[in-house]
C-alpha cells in the first residue's frame, strides 16, 4: 500500500510538472511598437474553423488571438467549400462570426466579418472582410461574388497566390480575371506571407499594382500545434491606423499602410517597414569606454521579431561581427571604433531579414547623443 501511494504521488506530480510546463510553452503575446503618427496594429484575416474546413469552434480562434495579444482577427470560412456540412449544417454564413463576436464581447478585440471566395484558377481563392452579409455572396459566377463583396465596401485581398495547388511552378500568376478586377476596385490586397510561405514574386505583384502587402496563418489546426510548438508565430499583419477601431482599420487596409510579418521576416513598403523598424530598437545608452575611442551603444529590441543588421556605417565594430542579431526582447552592446570622440553618431544598419522589394533591404538610421 506504501508503495502504491509513492507511486501515485510521484506520478502526479510528474503530470502536475509536465502539464504546466506544457500550458505555458510558446504562449507569449506579441509586440510591436507604434510608430508616427498611427498606431501598430496586429492582425490575422485569414483563419479557419469548422463552420468551413478547420478543425476547432470559432470560439477557440478568439482565445488564441487573446493569448497573443491580437488586435483584430477573421474568421474568413470558404463560401462554397464546406466539408463539415453534414455534421454541422448551417445556412448562414455568417455563422462563424456571430459565435466569435459573442466570445470576445466582453474584450479589447476587434472581430472583423468576412468570407473566403473560393474558386479555382485562374480565379483563385479570395478573403472578403469588412462584409456586412457573406449569404450575399454566394453567386455561381464569381465576378458577381467580387462585385457584390464591393457593394458591401468589403477589402478583398487575394490568398496564398503562389500556392503549388494552383500554380503548379510555385509562382503568382496574374490572370486577366484578375486584372479586371484590379480595374474595377474589386481586388485590393495580396497575401506575400501565408502560413510558411514567403513569396516574392507576390511581393513584386504588390508593389506594381499597388496591392497591401499582407500576412496571414491561414489556420486550420490549432496555432499551438502548427506555430508554437515548432518555436513559431503565426504571420500576421501589422497594420498603422489612426487609432484602434474597426472603421479605422478598414481604412489603414485600403491605404496600404501595412507590414506582413513572420517571425524574423518583415516585409512591407519602405514608408512604414522603416520606421517600424527604427521604433524597435531603443538606444539604451552611449558611452566612450574610459580614455578610448570606442564607444559603447546599448540596443534593446522593443519587438518580438528577432532583427538581423549588417554594419552600414564607415566605422567598424570592435568585438563583433559586422552581421549580428538582437532578438526579442533582448539586448545588444555595440562597440565603435570612431577613431576620434564624437558627440554624435548615426547609427546605420542594413534589416538584413526586412524586405521592401524582392532581394532589397532597407537601411536604417538611428541618431544617438554620446553621453
Amino acid at each position: 500500500m506504501k508503495t502504491t501511494i509513492i507511486a501515485l504521488a510521484s506520478l502526479f506530480s510528474f503530470l502536475s510538472i509536465n502539464a504546466q510546463t506544457h500550458s505555458h510553452a510558446g504562449a507569449q503575446p506579441l509586440s510591436y511598437p507604434d510608430i508616427e503618427g498611427y498606431v501598430t496594429l496586429k492582425t490575422d484575416l485569414h483563419m479557419h474553423s469548422v463552420f468551413s474546413d478547420g478543425k476547432v469552434w470559432p470560439t477557440i480562434r478568439v482565445e488564441e488571438a487573446l493569448r497573443e495579444n491580437l488586435d483584430a482577427i477573421s474568421l474568413t470560412e470558404h463560401l462554397e467549400y464546406q466539408p463539415h456540412k453534414a455534421d454541422i449544417p448551417h445556412p448562414d454564413r455568417n455563422r462563424a462570426y456571430h459565435l466569435a463576436i459573442e466570445e470576445a464581447k466582453e474584450h479589447d478585440l476587434l472581430i472583423i466579418p468576412g468570407s473566403e471566395i473560393t474558386r479555382s484558377a485562374p480565379i483563385g481563392h479570395n478573403n472578403a472582410v469588412f462584409i456586412t452579409d457573406a449569404n450575399q455572396l454566394l453567386h455561381e459566377d464569381a465576378k458577381d461574388a467580387f462585385s457584390t463583396a464591393k457593394k458591401q465596401n468589403a477589402f478583398v485581398f487575394w490568398n496564398h497566390p503562389a500556392w503549388y495547388a494552383q500554380s503548379p511552378a510555385g509562382t503568382p500568376i496574374l490572370s486577366d480575371f484578375q486584372k479586371e478586377r484590379i480595374k474595377k476596385g474589386e481586388l485590393h490586397g495580396i497575401e506575400v506571407i501565408n502560413t510558411v510561405d514567403y513569396s516574392e514574386e507576390s511581393l513584386a505583384l504588390a508593389l506594381e499594382n499597388n496591392l497591401t502587402i499582407m500576412g496571414t496563418s491561414d489556420i486550420h489546426g490549432l496555432i499551438d500545434w502548427s506555430y508554437t510548438q515548432k518555436g513559431n508565430h503565426r504571420p500576421i499583419t501589422l497594420v498603422f491606423a489612426k487609432e484602434k477601431s474597426i472603421e479605422s482599420l478598414k481604412e489603414a487596409l485600403f491605404s496600404g499602410r501595412t507590414v506582413a510579418v513572420y517571425n524574423e521576416l518583415l516585409v512591407g513598403k519602405a514608408e512604414y517597414l522603416k520606421p517600424l523598424l527604427q521604433s524597435s530598437i531603443e538606444i539604451v545608452k552611449a558611452a566612450y569606454i574610459e580614455k578610448t575611442q570606442v564607444l559603447e551603444v546599448e540596443l534593446k529590441n522593443i519587438s518580438s521579431s528577432d532583427l538581423l543588421f549588417e554594419n552600414a556605417m564607415p566605422y567598424t565594430f570592435y568585438d563583433s561581427s559586422p552581421v549580428f542579431e538582437i532578438p526579442a526582447g533582448e539586448s545588444k552592446i555595440l562597440k565603435v571604433k570612431t577613431l576620434e570622440k564624437l558627440n554624435t553618431l548615426t547609427l546605420q544598419l542594413v534589416a538584413l531579414g526586412a524586405y521592401t522589394a524582392p532581394k532589397v533591404h532597407p537601411t536604417i538610421k538611428w541618431k544617438i547623443i554620446v553621453e
